[in-house]
């Protein structure tokens, strides 16, 4: 069995069996190995549907170990999960003046007090050693506990049988899909890509998707055949970022530069280290090639068919990256040398500029007011036209710019369609911010148009209603259009609460079953209990990452944090600043509902932030744990269970977050929505609130699987059941989950 096939098909909440393992003879009575396995499965959160069991009482011993490897690597149990105070849900009473106390008799080596393995003094009368696992001055914990585990009364996740078909399946939906991956989904294909051939008539969706395929094939040393998929200069440019910075997306490097000098800064350092910290992105960026390398770019960029022109005019945009670029790969040698005459004249038009930017007619004809030269202009390519749309709507009125879409709505891709219904309900608010994510990787909040202050409310909410009945008619029209023999369908409850994915690029990886970005989970007990593991496999260092929460209220807000380890209805679990040996770290909070709904409290956001200089750390875990009976907390505060885990993420590498808002929670709903908006700052205290609040209404204003399903079953006149038994077609979370449904439904 293969590893990463195996954790790829838990992500999909399966268990991937091959057809070629190794099988004892057919057994149907379940046997000790089997029996074994499956009871450990439950203690980490799982259990096997009826197939699967079958499947896996039937395989070789030493498979089912491998399949309980995965899952406790996977679920980290063993790891350390000890964090800085022994049984920490009871106070240790300490304060500002401990700290104080302790850093005057540090600093003039006071002989009063103990003396600790990090050399640090504790005065007497200061801190409670005795509650805690390590140094409570720096953070550095001492002592560990094996993590003890229980499925009792826990909510397990039950896995399906995969095998080749479904991964391969799985693999194909990811090539084809026609909206953005997110970071899991773009873990997943990596792994599969390498284990599976490529079928010779797929159709790429994504530029991002399609980077990944090239870089296979050129690892594959079939970089030829990697050259025939390029199809303009900037997929080659692409590629070349992808290579050079690992972003799929071309970031300018002065906003790599801006974001990582940004993240290096500290509060606690004595001497800013800005300055260093920006002349190693600068370093780093520099672009060095092998005449090799530059040979080959050269023979790509030779190769493209498309009219030199049209290549000028798509590089134009990047001109300033592709000067350096040019430079770097030392093309303008290359183009001397006979053969290489498509890439002479594409220098040649390119630093002449003898060509002609179709943005820069249309921004020209804008402002001179000519609506018809605009539009016509606009209609050559719909899909810029829809991303437009709402500014022209402003700039020419809506009766006109709406007459001129209809003429090309058919063209526009249906996930533009989606957008426009989902972004109309607050582009069109005067009063209402946007949140967006910029390419440097941070959530911002973009303020309203000004244009919208010439209309008035009553106007603008027709605008809106224009946008979202010309979506809905386009939508309804693909259903009427799609045939359909079924009678009954079923639509789970849950999505309802989903939104359909469209553009929600991720920084993080899920490695237990995942969820999509907006899913609300319910909250079965009393208390909510958020978790943060980080360092493992590092060698022992100062590396501080810090778990906090924000609580928002009526006319206030508060924090729980390492500087407030307590307030009303949350407690913290100790601040640890540095990291053990190879193990890592970790700290809670454990959030009582009812007593935050009893003081007024509305959500509270979960965070994340890396106090230290750079960037939040690679193979960071963080999530929360949620079960309808009281969580444990051992004698040494170790508070993880594996089985109450309702959701998790893993930040990968190469992220340049900062911090993370990973999850709201709805007090009243007594609900949880997961999301995942970076912000800027060491500190919870410079989550900007508003922020979150934007994130949580474009969740809202986006389009619901359920609604979608429900508006299917009355254009197509099937009767929806409540039991999937009854349903000739059933919609469920699993369904959700797998992107090529979703495209072929809605999508294509």
């Amino acid at each position: 069995m293969n590893k990463e096939l195996l954790k790829t098909a838990i992500r999909q909440n399966a268990i991937f069996i091959s057809n070629e393992v190794n099988y004892i003879e057919s057994n149907f009575e379940i046997n000790e190995t089997t029996s074994v396995l499956l009871a450990n499965a439950n203690k980490l959160g799982f259990t096997f549907s009826e197939k699967l069991l079958y499947k896996i009482n039937n395989t070789l011993p030493t498979d089912k170990l491998r399949i309980l490897n995965v899952l406790k690597e996977i679920t980290g149990v063993n790891i350390n999960w000890t964090p800085l105070v022994k049984q920490w849900n009871i106070p240790t009473g300490e304060s500002v003046l401990d700290h104080i106390a302790t850093f005057f008799h540090n600093v003039f080596q006071s002989d009063r007090g103990t003396e600790l393995e990090c050399g640090h003094l504790i005065p007497f009368n200061t801190f409670p050693l005795e509650r805690y696992n390590g140094c409570p001055f720096c953070g550095t914990p001492f002592e560990f506990e094996k993590l003890e585990y229980s499925s009792e009364n826990s909510k397990l996740k039950v896995l399906k049988l995969w095998n080749e078909n479904d991964l391969q399946k799985y693999m194909t939906n990811l090539l084809a899909s026609s909206v953005v991956l997110d970071a899991t989904q773009i873990d997943s294909l990596k792994i599969l890509i390498k284990n599976f051939e490529i079928p010779s008539d797929i159709e790429i969706g994504i530029k991002e998707t399609l980077m990944i395929l090239i870089d296979l094939l050129i690892e594959q040393n079939k970089a030829d055949i990697a050259g025939t998929l390029f199809k303009n200069p900037n997929d080659i440019l692409r590629y070349l970022w992808y290579k050079h910075t690992g972003f799929l997306q071309i970031i300018e490097p002065k906003t790599i530069i801006k974001r990582l000098t940004k993240n290096a800064r500290s509060m606690q350092a004595i001497q800013d280290a800005s300055t260093n910290a920006k002349l190693k992105p600068i370093s780093d960026l520099k672009l060095k090639f092998s005449r090799q390398e530059c040979k080959q770019y050269a023979l790509w960029l030779n190769g493209i068919t498309l009219n030199t022109k049209q290549q000028c005019e798509i590089m134009h945009p990047k001109r300033g990256m592709w000067v350096r670029v040019i430079r770097a790969l030392r093309l303008s040698e290359y183009s001397k040398i006979k053969g290489f005459e498509n890439l002479s004249e594409l220098l040649d038009v390119f630093y002449n500029e003898k060509y002609e930017v179709w943005q820069a007619k249309v921004n020209h004809f804008k402002l001179k007011n000519d609506a018809k030269k605009t539009f016509n202009l606009l209609k050559q390519r719909p899909s810029l036209f829809a991303r437009s749309l709402f500014s022209n709507m402003l700039w020419f009125g809506k009766e006109i710019t709406i007459k001129h879409f209809k003429e090309v709505m058919f063209d526009v891709p249906a996930r533009l369609i989606y957008t426009l219904n989902m972004y109309a309900e607050n582009y069109f608010n005067k009063n209402s911010s946007r949140n967006i994510k910029t390419l440097g990787g941070t959530n911002k909040l973009i303020p309203a148009n000004k244009m919208l202050q010439l209309y008035s409310d009553d106007e603008l909410k027709s605008m809106k209603s224009m946008i979202q009945d010309l979506s809905l008619d386009i939508i309804k029209k693909r259903f009427e259009d799609e045939k359909n023999l079924s009678k009954t369908i079923y639509i789970e409850k849950e999505l309802h609460n989903i939104p359909i994915s469209i553009g929600d690029r991720s920084d993080s990886i899920q490695d237990l079953p995942s969820a999509l970005q907006g899913t609300r989970f319910s909250i079965e007990g009393n208390k909510v209990r958020l978790f943060l593991q980080w360092g493992e496999g590092l060698s022992a260092q100062h590396l501080d990452m810090d778990l906090s929460c924000s609580v928002s209220y009526e006319n206030k807000s508060d924090f729980c944090s390492y500087s407030q380890l307590v307030i009303p209805g949350c407690k913290h679990s100790g601040d640890i600043q540095r990291i053990p040996e190879k193990v890592g770290t970790a700290e809670y909070i454990d959030i009582n509902l009812d007593e935050l709904n009893n003081l007024g409290a509305k959500f509270v956001s979960f965070t994340c932030n890396a106090y230290t200089s750079g960037n939040l750390s690679p193979n960071l875990v963080v999530g929360w744990m949620n079960s309808k009976y009281p969580m444990k907390i051992s004698k040494k505060g170790v508070a993880y269970n594996p089985a109450d885990v309702q959701h998790q993420i893993r930040m990968k590498g190469g992220n340049m977050a900062k911090g993370l808002v990973f999850g709201i929670l709805d007090i009243k709903k007594r609900e949880i929505i997961w999301l995942e908006m970076s912000f800027g700052g060491q500190i919870v205290q410079k989550l900007d609130t508003a922020g979150v609040e934007a994130l949580l209404n474009k969740l809202d204003a986006k389009l619901k699987i359920g609604a979608l399903l429900k508006l299917k079953a009355e254009i197509q006149n099937l009767i929806i059941v409540d039991t999937p038994t009854d349903a000739d077609d059933v919609y469920d979370t699993n369904w959700a989950l797998d992107i090529g449904n979703i495209n072929k439904l809605f999508l294509e």
